[in-house]
């Protein structure tokens, strides 16, 4: 409907005079919506545009809702589609030289998640093409990060490396086509014959003989020639309006070791050389790219024509993900990491995959939030906020419920006997009856939250002051607070209250209204120490990538370490990554830090929900 409205809409301006002679019943729109666009045209034409602006909106709403990419994937198998009648098969190929960050948990998601949808296969192949970076840490910590997110490569697990033999091959045959040549343009010459839009690129040595190109590149694969003395390029078009096309670089000299070839090799492929082929050689029909990749598409194509591959893959570009309050570049990641800005890339406040889980975030939060914030071509910016939405949405519903103290302070029941200790029952997660109940220890000697109490109370204040309403204990009894002791430097050290004994569950036996709030509380005689850690964004700065120096938008209250909080005993024997409730405080996850009698827990979120929904 909104398609017809803006097709109206357009026509309303661009060629008011059809609209005179058609009739009504010829127009495909509500006689009153033509009444009200005919109108807007004559009195108000600026209101006018503005709805032909919204309707394009809306348009582009609902055709990304769709995901184009699933919609290029249904018509290439479709009957008569490039793919007919084949398996949709993808691949995600990281560089090993980094963790994984929130932003290649949307383009895994998306590559594996396509075959996921249309009953194929995903491959996973790990891009060491770039001698310089790759690490075995690095590969080791993407499989477990892919894994935990719940997708799986099977046995298609591959390096880019795998390729090298091949890709060389590939390479001398195209010499021998005449459509690659070698270059001993050195860095600077070559910057200065690439060229402007309206000056073509150039190179003396564009026509070397195929012969002399053959022999001078397999010296060069024999190391016979120092860093940047030749380069292997492609003989594309040196006129062309995309510069990735002017006769590109597909191989340079590196002496350097390779992770997995050692010393080998001297020579490598660029990305743009290695990638269409190792596509090729794996057969896959669908390569997903980030956006930086839609120029750099027809050399892609160009590649796969000219050289001798098995199959055709097709290119698909979609926007990199964006979230305010961090940084995803990797050299920036590594700063923070390398400059100890951060204890490590798992660090609970990094982006990273890794840090994120150890923070408390769930699989099924993060896969939720990739799929929620859908599939475009036009790069945004996500709010933090909203992944943390979808996680407190997984948590509310899954986490058991405990209760902690950060900031404790000392509260006594006066009228309660003095070695009684009893228990009450308290629910594990009101959403899910099945998950049970607990029972917890009450006694005279509690510990509270200090905010739970003001001696002079603000206006509104509904927990305890001297003489304030009676309060529920969660699951336990009413409360009056009667008073309380300070030390010294007039600090409250104990809050005094007497409680009703015919209360017991939080209800008044006569019925009464209780005017105070529900307070959570741990037991003196049971509870266990405990560590807690409180996470806030790691920038101050919403946008710490436009800083001329990003490190200055660091934030200084990113954590704060609590001591001596007090859990309830039943988190005795809590081990990571179990997460939990503590009531009235928010999600907390435990530590890799945590051992037992030294328990660790991470805020993972908070409980008020700071996305606008």
């Amino acid at each position: 409907m909104s398609i017809i409205l803006s097709t109206i809409s357009k026509t309303l301006i661009l060629k008011p005079q059809l609209f005179f002679s058609l009739k009504e019943s010829e127009l495909r729109a509500p006689p009153l919506y033509l009444d009200t666009l005919f109108t807007l045209w004559y009195t108000n034409y600026y209101l006018f545009e503005r709805i032909i602006i919204m309707a394009d909106e809306i348009i582009t709403s609902e055709a990304e809702n769709k995901n184009f990419i699933h919609a290029f994937v249904e018509e290439d198998i479709a009957p008569g589609g490039r793919y007919e009648g084949m398996t949709v098969h993808t691949r995600f190929p990281p560089e090993p030289n980094g963790y994984l960050h929130i932003g290649h948990c949307k383009a895994l998601c998306i590559d594996f998640g396509t075959a996921e949808k249309f009953g194929g296969i995903c491959n996973l192949r790990m891009d060491d093409t770039n001698p310089a970076k790759e690490d075995t840490e690095y590969v080791e910590a993407i499989q477990e990060d892919i894994h935990w997110l719940g997708f799986d490569w099977g046995d298609r697990f591959f390096y880019g490396s795998d390729y090298f033999e091949k890709t060389y091959e590939l390479a001398v045959n195209l010499i021998k086509k005449g459509l690659a040549y070698v270059c001993e343009l050195t860095p600077e010459q070559f910057r200065e014959y690439r060229g402007d839009t309206n000056t073509p690129a150039r190179s003396p040595f564009r026509d070397r003989p195929i012969e002399e190109s053959l022999n001078l590149f397999k010296r060069m694969k024999n190391g016979e020639f120092p860093e940047g003395k030749y380069t292997l390029r492609a003989k594309i078009d040196l006129e062309s309006g995309n510069f990735n096309m002017r006769d590109p670089v597909l191989y340079r000299i590196r002496y350097i070791e390779h992770h997995r070839q050692g010393t080998k090799w001297c020579i490598f492929p660029m990305y743009d050389f290695a990638h269409p082929i190792q596509d090729a050689l794996e057969g896959i029909t669908h390569s997903l790219c980030s956006l930086e990749y839609e120029d750099h598409r027809p050399l892609y194509n160009w590649v796969i024509e000219n050289v001798d591959v098995p199959s055709t893959p097709r290119q698909i570009e979609f926007a990199r993900l964006g979230i305010n309050y961090t940084v995803m570049s990797k050299r920036k990641l590594r700063r923070l990491v390398e400059e100890k800005y951060v204890s490590g890339w798992d660090d609970p406040r990094m982006p990273t995959l890794c840090g994120l889980r150890r923070r408390g975030y769930t699989a099924a939060a993060i896969r939720n939030f990739c799929e929620r914030i859908g599939v475009a071509k036009a790069p945004s910016t996500v709010e933090y906020s909203f992944l943390e939405h979808c996680l407190r949405e997984d948590l509310n519903i899954n986490a058991p419920r405990a209760m902690a103290i950060l900031r404790p302070v000392k509260l006594t029941i006066t009228n309660y006997p003095e070695d009684k200790v009893e228990t009450v029952e308290i629910e594990n997660n009101p959403n899910k009856p099945e998950a049970g109940t607990r029972q917890v220890t009450f006694s005279r000697h509690l510990f509270v939250e200090s905010d739970d109490f003001l001696e002079t109370p603000v206006p509104k204040y509904k927990r305890l002051y001297p003489g304030g309403p009676e309060c529920r204990l969660k699951g336990a009894y009413l409360i009056k607070c009667t008073g309380c002791v300070k030390d010294e430097n007039d600090n409250v050290t104990e809050i005094l209250c007497t409680y009703d004994p015919s209360s017991r569950g939080g209800d008044p036996a006569d019925g009464r209204k209780v005017k105070g709030a529900t307070i959570h509380w741990v037991d003196e005689s049971s509870a266990l120490d405990a560590e807690i850690r409180v996470y806030d964004y790691l920038f101050s700065d919403p946008n710490p990538d436009a800083a001329e120096d990003f490190l200055t938008c660091l934030n200084p209250n990113s954590l704060e370490v609590l001591k001596d909080c007090k859990v309830e005993k039943s988190l005795e024997n809590a081990e990571a990554p179990a997460s939990f409730q503590f009531l009235r405080l928010g999600y907390f996850a435990v530590d890799t830090d945590s051992r037992p009698g030294a328990l660790v827990f991470n805020r993972a979120v908070a409980l008020k929900d700071g996305f606008k929904k």
